[in-house]
């Protein structure tokens, strides 16, 4: 399974080699710790509620 998804990336990245720059840049922010927790904490936050309760 993971050859197969290995040669579909390859087919996509050689069929489309601007893809090569999204992918560069996705992996350059995934590589950094605190972009990532950032990231998570906005897709958190609407489900954070409104008030705490004391």
């Amino acid at each position: 399974m993971r050859w197969l998804i290995l040669g579909a990336l390859l087919g996509l990245l050689l069929a489309y080699p601007s893809l090569l720059a999204v992918v560069s840049v996705v992996a350059a922010i995934v590589s950094k710790p605190v972009l990532v927790a950032f990231g998570l904490g906005l897709a958190a936050r609407p489900h954070l509620p409104r008030r705490w309760a004391r």
